[in-house]
């Protein structure tokens, strides 16, 4: 093949993100993705937690075959949906979320009412005293729309699966909660069960003479309630899967001022086109990307850069969409609206990374692709010995129902919930949010923590550090007449200088006259008689003529080589002072880094921020000069989460802006500080509620904790059944009993759960 054959092969290739629908563990996934990938030409990745299939195909291959594959798996898929004319795709995005919502609250109803029709059958089964007269036929009614609507979505899928040659989890749950049901209707309607006046008793054999006076209803009911709750808290967390598309796409402007025949019109931003002008007042959001045509401003692009500091624009500048306004009033011309703006295209960064994040197979779900054929032919050969041995048909059916109950996933479908729901419970307390089992994994084999440095390391917000006197002035009279210009600012480091120079007696400040704001260069203004100007150096010695001390400039640049901000000072013709303002670090993020080396996590420091201001602070908190990452964009942090992936690492990371939302998704491991953005937090896997880095170091001991919870719950649930097999097998378990086990494994795996509540924090 040729180079412009092989060319174009790769111009007719396209991609699509199909919606999959009836997943319901890993392996359905797992199957799908091997079905899509068998067509000619396609290369399919399934995500079991997002339930999406990304997926490359050809031009022999179109949208509807890739459908129907999916659809003769046992699935369903849906296509995206079309975009509309400005580009936005929040009713697709809305519904989604609707329908995710509308999953988890249908289980949650069959849950509660599987529940209070539960409760009175195992209360009735198991403790004989309770059992009056005609009892069964109460448990009966009780328990039967447990087993056929309650568990429905369990026959469900196992039908599916079973149509398609696969069994499941599913399969197991249906067929062990079908034979008790099926067995007891038999034990009622043809056998003694169902005489006024029977009493069950417990009996560790499998007593062929009593077999037909025995109903499992209580198993059955169980058995379904338990893997209810399991399933509706798994639903509850997937609702939250797409809330950061969801938040990011929200956070742009919803109309805009559109400059019109030199008339404002109030349009829907959706409804901007290329080349209008619109209006952007102080404190409201640019609506789309753009060139400012008219108007000095600062522009707060904190929420897309994470940096503190607003950018100064005039005509000519570039502006992004979603930043804030926070001076003065500008005309801006659109260049890019809908899906080619900056907010979208950091959309569409979050989304591939999260799609493109391996799923964790939970290891109940590996277990069962070998442990369900198993269970479910040695229910069969049991069956099939007793009555190849003579026995009776009863005594036959009795032992392998036994087999089928005593291996029924009950506890199994506890390990992860209960584990997760006290973990998650615990970190609350503690202020660190854990947001589902499939987080936790990777806490056990990170080695790498990337911390974003702005409001992560460091507090996010300026603040005065110094004030540098020149000779024969005072640092207190320079500080307050800077604060007191400054006082009127609404720029940052003027609000940093003037609340360092706020009176602390509360008194009123000298007043102000002239006040003057100079495009980015400074401010001036007439303070106690003195013409005073606060600004950059550049300023104040080319426009205005001034010299500059030694000892000043001294100061200036030892502050500069520390990453932090001269501000110079200077009235009635001379430069009188200089203030140092920056971007303080945290008192804790020091500890921080020394408690992640003690987990074995190798810290990196990332930001936007200049090389010199960067390894100023790694230095300050104990991060290597050849760990620190300068000088990065939004989409530059996630190639740093990638490089270090393509290493081997793997890696979390720790940020706190919509900047780091993509690197949140794309590490294996995303921690947000509950002081940033609903964006980071929506990002990521972990939240820390405190705005103290130490938390991190916290979140990763419980998260390891609540995981090695769950593995021994798997370990034991899977050791109760395993262990007993062989016994129910053999005849020498009822199924009673061999409800009672698995009830007791159920216990015990609650109990196992309960230890995290003594978590605690090692300070």
């Amino acid at each position: 093949m040729s180079t412009t054959d092989h060319a174009a092969d790769v111009e007719r290739s396209h991609s699509i993100e199909l919606t999959i629908g009836g997943m319901t563990c890993a392996s359905c996934a797992a199957r799908i993705e091997k079905k899509l990938n068998k067509l000619d030409g396609v290369s399919a990745t399934v995500n079991y937690a997002t339930e999406k299939a990304k997926v490359t195909y050809p031009d022999s291959v179109d949208q509807d075959e890739l459908i129907a594959t999916v659809a003769a798996t046992g699935y369903s898929a849906t296509a995206p949906a079309a975009p509309d004319d400005g580009g936005h795709e929040e009713s697709g995005s809305t519904e989604s979320s609707s329908a995710e919502a509308d999953e988890a609250a249908a289980l949650k109803t069959r849950l509660l009412v599987s529940l209070m029709l539960t409760v009175p059958v195992v209360v009735l089964s198991m403790i004989p005293p309770l059992q009056f007269t005609n009892w069964q036929w109460l448990a009966l009614t009780l328990a039967s729309p447990v087993v056929v609507w309650g568990a429905l979505p369990f026959h469900r899928a196992a039908w599916a699966n079973a149509r398609h040659g696969a069994a499941t989890m599913d399969t197991l749950i249906s067929l062990g909660v079908g034979a008790a049901y099926l067995w007891s209707l038999w034990a009622l309607f043809f056998g003694q069960a169902g005489l006024p006046g029977m009493r069950m008793s417990f009996s560790l054999l499998s007593d062929s003479a009593s077999a037909g006076e025995h109903v499992y209803l209580e198993v059955a009911s169980a058995v379904t309630v338990f893997i209810l709750a399991g399933r509706y808290f798994e639903a509850r967390a997937k609702t939250r899967s797409g809330s950061a598309l969801r938040a990011l796409l929200d956070m742009g402007a919803k109309e805009v001022a559109v400059l019109r025949d030199g008339t404002e019109t109030l349009l829907p931003t959706s409804q901007l086109v290329v080349g209008d002008v619109f209006v952007v007042r102080p404190g409201e959001k640019i609506a789309t990307d753009g060139v400012v045509t008219d108007g000095t401003s600062a522009v707060d692009a904190s929420m897309l850069t994470g940096e503190p500091v607003p950018v100064e624009v005039r005509p000519g500048d570039h502006v992004t969409g979603a930043t804030m306004n926070v001076g003065g009033r500008l005309l801006v011309r659109a260049n890019r609206i809908g899906a080619d703006t900056q907010l979208a295209q950091m959309a569409r960064l979050v989304e591939d990374a999260q799609n493109g994040k391996a799923s964790v197979q939970r290891l109940a779900d590996r277990v069962s692709a070998v442990f369900v054929p198993i269970v479910i032919a040695l229910s069969v050969a049991t069956l099939a010995a007793w009555l190849a041995t003579g026995h009776s048909a009863t005594s036959a059916f009795t032992a392998a129902v036994a087999v089928l109950i005593i291996a029924c996933p009950c506890a199994l479908g506890l390990a992860t919930p209960t584990a997760l729901l006290v973990g998650t419970g615990r970190g609350a307390q503690l202020g660190i949010l854990i947001k589902g089992p499939q987080v936790l994994e990777s806490t056990r084999r990170v080695d790498t923590i990337v911390l974003d440095k702005t409001g992560t390391v460091t507090t996010g917000k300026m603040s005065m550090i110094s004030v540098h006197p020149a000779s024969g002035e005072s640092s207190a009279e320079v500080l307050a007449l800077a604060g007191s210009v400054e006082n009127a600012s609404q720029h940052p480091i003027g609000r940093a200088i003037a609340a360092a120079a706020a009176p602390e007696d509360g008194s009123s400040r000298p007043v102000v006259d002239g006040f003057d704001n100079h495009d980015g260069h400074g401010v001036s203004g007439i303070v106690t008689d003195h013409a005073v100007l606060v600004g950059r150096l550049k300023w104040l010695t080319e426009e205005w003529s001034l010299s500059v001390p030694p000892m000043l400039a001294d100061a200036a640049e030892h502050a500069e080589a520390q990453g932090q901000t001269p501000v110079w000072v200077a009235w009635d013709g001379q430069v009188r002072g200089v203030i140092v303002v920056a971007d303080t670090v945290k008192a804790t993020s020091a500890e921080a880094i020394s408690e992640f080396r003690e987990l074995g996590l190798r810290p990196f420091l990332v930001t936007g921020d200049n090389r010199r201001a960067a390894h100023a602070v790694a230095a300050r908190i104990g991060i290597d000069a050849s760990d620190v990452i300068a000088e990065v964009l939004p989409a530059d942090k996630v190639t740093a989460v990638k490089d270090l992936q393509a290493q081997g690492r793997t890696v979390a990371m720790v940020g706190d802006g919509i900047n780091d939302a993509a690197a949140l998704v794309q590490s294996d491991l995303g921690i947000a500080m509950g002081t940033g953005t609903d964006i980071a937090i929506e990002a990521s896997d972990l939240t820390l509620v405190r705005g103290d880095l130490r938390a991190a170091a916290e979140a990763i001991r419980l998260s390891r904790a609540t995981l090695k919870t769950i593995k021994g719950n798997l370990f034991w649930a899977f050791a109760y059944n395993v262990a007993a097999l062989p016994l129910a097998a053999l005849g020498l378990l009822n199924p009673l009993i061999a409800g009672a086990a698995m009830a007791f494994s159920s216990i015990f795996v609650v109990t196992n759960s309960l230890r995290l509540r003594r978590f605690s924090l090692k300070r």
